[in-house]
């Protein structure tokens, strides 16, 4: 017998669709942030902004050990419960390294000037807004197609994403500079390109979920 994920939220658990929503659109800001900081060429000011990430995040935190409360009180099932904890960790690790990658930024004292850095964030925040879409659409789940074009566009943008941190990096290492200043730049790709990563995880869990309750 099929089930419909309509069935699967009872009426007083519809609170977890707000809790996704709201983690899901904080991922999205906090990325437009981000590419924010790596827009600005004054360091002073950058590294202030990194402290209104820092709080989303913290929020975010907030908001994912709120679902994983609720899921202990209102769901029986360990196969429902499993789905929905999962959700809520790809989540989360997407809002952890969006902040780890303005942290990053802040703490090496690195212009973020620099093309790779501008197209990792110009893609975090095209990966951030699909999740937002699809998570969005999870709530009456009526528009199928809208979540699986979502999904295979994040499934792009972490590709693109991995193409363009294996390009800089290589870059960098034929380029005449500082070598502290290389392995600072090449941890940034590389936490930049995992928030892509996390966005496909993501991506993986509502494409699991819509499979079984559509």
């Amino acid at each position: 017998m099929a089930f419909s994920l309509t069935k699967f939220f009872s009426p007083k658990d519809k609170l977890f669709y707000g809790l996704f929503e709201e983690v899901a659109n904080n991922g999205a800001l906090m990325a437009e942030k981000l590419a924010a900081i790596v827009a600005e060429t004054d360091p002073t000011k950058r590294a202030a902004m990194v402290k209104p990430i820092e709080d989303m995040e913290h929020t975010n935190d907030e908001l994912t050990h709120k679902i994983f409360t609720e899921l202990g009180r209102n769901f029986i099932t360990p196969f429902d419960r499993e789905d929905i904890h999962h959700l809520a960790s790809a989540l989360d690790d997407i809002a952890d390294y969006i902040y780890a990658a303005a942290k990053k930024i802040k703490l090496y004292h690195v212009n973020p000037t620099d093309d790779g850095i501008h197209q990792l964030a110009a893609l975090i925040v095209e990966g951030t807004k699909e999740v937002r879409i699809a998570v969005g659409e999870l709530r009456d789940m009526k528009n199928i197609r809208k979540i699986t074009d979502a999904l295979v566009r994040i499934n792009r943008i972490e590709n693109e994403a991995d193409d363009i941190s294996d390009s800089f990096t290589e870059r960098l290492f034929s380029m005449d500079v500082d070598t502290k200043e290389i392995i600072k730049k090449q941890q940034i790709y590389q936490v930049m390109e995992d928030a892509t990563d996390k966005c496909e995880d993501a991506a993986n869990v509502i494409e699991s979920i819509i499979i079984k309750y559509s």
